[in-house]
């Protein structure tokens, strides 16, 4: 017969982006070592350092921990909830409820993982046991290494070494019962942590439309996952690439936020359509080697990877342009279409991420870090990693980037993977009274087809032929002065 929970040990399980009960190696340290788990979460913002989470990432987190704080009491247990100075507060909560460990899943961001590591430090040196577990990733950062032992800088050789190297996992269903604990002095109501808008501009978020809402949560991911399963992974290589369909997997802020581990969508993928689940699981691929680079180049989400382009001579913002990409208001349409999608939703179509990303970085010839600050703030699936890999790789300034050479025409994307315009009639009503030929460039049309557009602008902010230029010529100018020096 078990101890009762006061008899047993205990140990605080510190949840943070692994929000969720089953595959979860910290609250598995915690069962495995005969501890009963404490869970607690504390709001540490301020720690994060310049990338604090946006407003969109918190709007997420806030039904997150409402879905984990549930999901634990169905089983008997709750989430204890804190606010303030980390390290404070789980050495005060060890000591307040007798712990005699503290376990965790690992986080990658430069700010996070030093903190972590200075509050493990400090954890033993207190005579607590304190462990950190990889709750994330495939691969943990560091893993994998090049012949030589230096990191990765190239996608294609560090996914050949990840497919070599991995080994299947094993999956760990949600404990049957966990014990509950009475409430803990400094606990905090979820509400007063402010995660939420106000206005309560998420509320669209999660709106059902066709299936399409956000659910946070464990149970949120795996209808998401298998919808992909049923509807999306047998035209995935190429579907991918259309805005129009859904037939990505829409997964990223489950993944994100721990709501399922990688290793479980690997598994339930199975056999299904192998051709497919191969594009597929490369695509997780680039997700851990996005955190790879990271880890071993934390400097990047400030700084150019490729210092070369230090020195390139991007535009000042002018505020009416940037504002005009940021709201959807700059007269292309598969730009527009995109950040609406991303501003009405919180999540924009990976093809057209790349779109708007070129739009900004060479047509407007604007700095990557205004893309990456903004896509920060509005993005349910704001990743650190993601977003400095996916800014720099589109700006031509990071590892294994888009050559700065190689400028998306926005218009012929827009009909090669758009071509009935759908997408675009769908974030842009204004341009549903065109034909679906003249949706991709408006300015095409007739002037007394134009008349009946309500608004939208008569020609892009820029001109995208001569931007173009501009942009190839601000890149020979770094080339030349680089065979000069």
């Amino acid at each position: 017969m078990g101890r009762t929970p006061l008899e047993q040990g205990r140990a605080l399980v510190w949840f943070r982006n692994d929000l969720r009960l089953r595959d979860n190696p910290a609250l598995q340290a915690a069962l495995r070592a005969g501890l009963a788990p404490v869970p607690l979460y504390i709001h540490a913002a301020h720690e994060e350092g310049a990338w604090a989470p946006g407003a969109a990432s918190m709007a997420w987190r806030h039904r997150a921990l409402a879905q984990l704080d549930s999901d634990l009491r169905a089983i008997g247990s709750r989430l204890h909830l804190f606010a303030g100075d980390s390290a404070a507060v789980l050495h005060r909560v060890a000591k307040e409820v007798g712990a005699e460990a503290v376990f965790w899943n690992r986080r990658h961001e430069p700010a996070v993982a030093d903190r972590d590591e200075g509050i493990r430090h400090d954890l033993l040196a207190s005579g607590v046991r304190a462990e950190a577990w990889n709750g994330s990733l495939l691969f943990e950062p560091w893993q994998l290494a090049t012949r030589q032992g230096d990191p990765f800088r190239v996608f294609t050789p560090f996914w050949k070494a990840a497919l070599t190297a991995w080994q299947p996992q094993r999956l760990t269903p949600a404990p049957e019962r966990l014990p509950g604990f009475d409430v803990i002095d400094g606990e905090v109501p979820l509400e007063s942590l402010g995660l939420q808008p106000v206005p309560r501009w998420d509320a669209p978020f999660w709106e059902s439309r066709g299936g399409e809402g956000w659910a946070p949560g464990e149970a949120g991911a795996e209808a998401a996952l298998q919808a992909f399963i049923d509807n999306g992974l047998h035209g995935y290589a190429q579907g991918r690439d259309l805005p129009g369909q859904r037939l990505t997997s829409r997964l990223s802020p489950y993944l994100h936020f721990g709501h399922i581990a990688p290793w479980r969508v690997m598994d339930a993928l199975g056999d299904h359509a192998p051709g497919e689940r191969e594009a597929f699981v490369r695509e997780l691929g680039w997700r851990d080697f996005a955190h790879h680079v990271l880890h071993h180049f934390p400097h990047t989400p400030q700084e150019n990877f490729n210092r070369r382009f230090d020195d390139f001579p991007w535009r000042a913002p002018a505020a009416d342009e940037l504002a005009a990409w940021q709201q959807g208001r700059t007269g292309v349409p598969i730009i527009d279409a995109g950040m609406r999608e991303l501003w009405a939703t919180g999540w924009m179509h990976n093809r057209v991420r790349m779109i708007v990303a070129s739009f900004l970085t060479r047509n407007l010839r604007l700095h990557w870090r205004h893309g990456a600050r903004w896509f920060w703030d509005t993005l349910v699936d704001a990743d650190l990693a993601n977003n400095t890999m996916g800014w720099q790789w589109a700006a031509g300034t990071g590892v294994d980037a888009a050559p700065y050479f190689r400028v998306f025409n926005p218009v012929l994307q827009s009909r090669r993977f758009d071509s009935e315009g759908a997408y675009i009639a769908r974030w842009v009503p204004e341009l549903r009274v065109l034909p679906p030929a003249l949706r991709h460039a408006p300015w095409e049309a007739r002037p007394i087809e134009r008349a009946s557009l309500r608004g939208y602008p008569d020609a892009p902010i820029v001109d995208l032929a001569d931007s173009r230029r501009a942009a190839l010529d601000a890149f020979a100018s770094i080339k030349a002065r680089a065979q000069t020096v």
